[in-house]
């Protein structure tokens, strides 16, 4: 007969060294723990041990490797064992985290091989105080799930817990109901892919506004520089994401250009239409727009061609509005209009926007 599991009654706070010590102790020789969390309780267990996942598995009722489990962490930093993420994922797991959002990701982090699945793994930091800071304290990695047998309720208290999920476990941590009682959002997120796994308190739209950017490029006339950068910057950030420049806005992002002095329903200037044809970038549909405050609003991010576009624009907001404004080139250079110059001014003009936009990508995408 197997021995009675360790019950430890708890409330919603820092678990102190003593706590951290029985729950590593319990999940270390392969041991199976019941946590709590904000959303349900789970079933934890070392994500660096199969045979420990074995028995998740068959507790689950479900065949061993059949269904991948979630990493759960206690700092957001853990994120840094993925190679070279995306941002709009830091920036989901800085505005969500910790709370009710899993991150499917890809790239599987070194002792997490067996709970990925095919090259993703999940990941998440829970806002329950005493669970997330026993992650925070645990010297090894340790995989979640839902406490419940495969295709039934997942349980928002100890009592919801099927009583022999409860005897098969080494310990078990009661903090009473969990505040929200539903699992979490489930967002896979990768180069070519924002597909949101399993509905939660989240929805897509709300994530797409988090991950991505609203992006903007200001010169005079919006007809030769702004409409070159506006479809440099969507060709670029489309490349980074591996998907089609009109499916950006599936990742939260959006570009958009505006003239300080320009009129409405302009075309883009023959030789810039040219300039970026030759850089497979397509401009013929482009329409001039002014740059009004309400639109500027609306940006993250207003990058101006010259700094007399940055000085006439901060005379159009209203005071302390204008944080979003910046000059495109890093290094703090005008570039020059070439209205009304030859093609090669035109080449001259996109290849000093390009690579300013080449400077900025690393804090975009």
């Amino acid at each position: 007969m197997s021995p009675e599991p360790l019950r430890i009654e708890t409330e919603d706070r820092e678990a102190g060294l003593d706590l951290v010590d029985r729950v590593t102790a319990a999940l270390a020789d392969g041991g199976l723990a019941l946590l709590p969390t904000e959303t349900v309780y789970g079933i934890a267990a070392r994500a660096d041990d199969p045979d420990a996942l074995a028995r998740l598995a068959a507790l689950k009722g479900c065949g061993r490797g059949e269904r991948p489990w979630t990493w759960h962490v206690g700092t957001r930093e853990a994120l840094d064992a993925f190679d070279d993420l995306l941002l709009p994922a830091w920036r989901l797991a800085e505005r969500y985290w910790p709370g009710p959002l899993t991150l499917v990701l890809p790239g599987v982090p070194k002792g997490l091989e067996a709970i990925a699945n095919e090259g993703w793994t999940g990941v998440r930091k829970p806002a329950h105080r005493t669970t997330s800071s026993l992650l925070a304290g645990i010297p090894f990695p340790v995989a979640m799930t839902s406490a419940n047998r495969t295709g039934e309720k997942p349980p928002a208290s100890v009592d919801a817990v099927d009583p022999e999920i409860l005897a098969a476990l080494t310990l078990i941590l009661d903090a009473g109901p969990a505040r929200l009682a539903e699992s979490s959002s489930v967002l896979r997120l990768g180069r070519g892919r924002f597909e949101l796994l399993r509905s939660g308190l989240h929805d897509i739209e709300q994530l797409r506004a988090t991950a991505g950017l609203r992006l903007g490029f200001a010169c005079t006339g919006n007809t030769c520089r702004s409409p070159m950068a506006e479809g440099l910057a969507r060709a670029a950030i489309a490349k980074r994401l591996e998907t089609a420049p009109d499916a950006i806005g599936d990742f939260g992002y959006s570009v958009r250009s505006m003239g300080v002095f320009s009129s409405v329903g302009s075309p883009a200037a023959p030789n810039a239409v040219r300039a970026m044809q030759e850089r497979s970038v397509d401009i013929t549909d482009h329409r001039s727009s002014p740059a009004l405050p309400e639109v500027v609003a609306e940006l993250d991010h207003l990058y101006c061609l010259t700094q007399s576009h940055v000085d006439a624009l901060r005379m159009l907001l209203p005071p302390g509005k204008d944080s979003a404004l910046v000059l495109l080139d890093p290094d703090g250079n005008d570039i020059p209009d070439p209205i009304g110059g030859t093609a090669l001014d035109y080449r001259r003009c996109a290849e000093s926007i390009q690579a300013c936009i080449h400077a900025r990508m690393s804090a975009w995408v």
